[in-house]
């Protein structure tokens, strides 16, 4: 499905053979279940870098990525991050998922300014370093996120719909939303049960 003006994506990405980087391609395959509204564009990214930076500049005006991020949070904490846009000193990538670099990538490829760009993100519990380390299938703690994702989902996106630009809704205990960080950084040290 193509995007159209006004509309809004939600992309799972990450690798379905590094243990709890599959949180995202999880979490799209439980959207199966219980769907966004209709006319959101859903899609499972994987490790396609590419792929998705093309679909950022294909009219959207908002991009949710779901994504597993280590961030210093208790193993299945979820995050809502909204990173900020692109530096210079990002350099594009056109292989691989690093989320900063996939931004800066689409920056790097269109002349429109990106969408609004939202990361809801899980702090992963087993999260192997290389292709060497091959563990498919997420730990039990982060499979347990992957309904609260759903639900922080099934309450974001009619937020989003409403109006693109509104601030956030919290996510609730025993989520966390986090300030302005790069996806994937470490943020703030936090037990992650604090509103904020």
């Amino acid at each position: 499905m193509n995007g159209s003006p006004g509309g809004l994506l939600v992309a799972g990405v990450g690798n379905i053979f590094l243990g709890d980087d599959a949180f995202g391609p999880e979490v799209i395959r439980a959207l199966e279940r219980r769907p966004l509204p209709a006319g959101i564009q859903v899609r499972d990214f994987g490790i396609r870098g590419m792929d998705l930076a093309y679909a950022l500049l294909d009219g959207c005006a908002t991009a949710v990525l779901v994504d597993a991020a280590p961030r210093g949070h208790r193993p299945g904490t979820l995050s809502l991050i909204e990173p900020e846009p692109p530096a210079g000193t990002v350099v594009p990538e056109a292989h691989g998922m690093d989320p900063q670099k996939v931004l800066a990538l689409a920056a790097h490829l269109g002349d429109e300014p990106l969408p609004r760009v939202l990361v809801l993100a899980c702090e992963p519990e087993v999260l192997p370093r290389g292709d060497e380390d091959i563990a498919p299938g997420l730990s039990d703690t982060v499979r347990e996120a992957v309904d609260g994702a759903v639900d922080a989902l099934h309450t974001l996106i009619p937020a989003l719909l409403a109006d693109p630009a509104a601030p956030v809704p919290p996510l609730g205990r025993p989520m966390e939303n986090g300030p302005p960080l790069a996806a994937g950084l470490p943020g703030p040290e936090t037990d992650g049960t604090e509103d904020r």
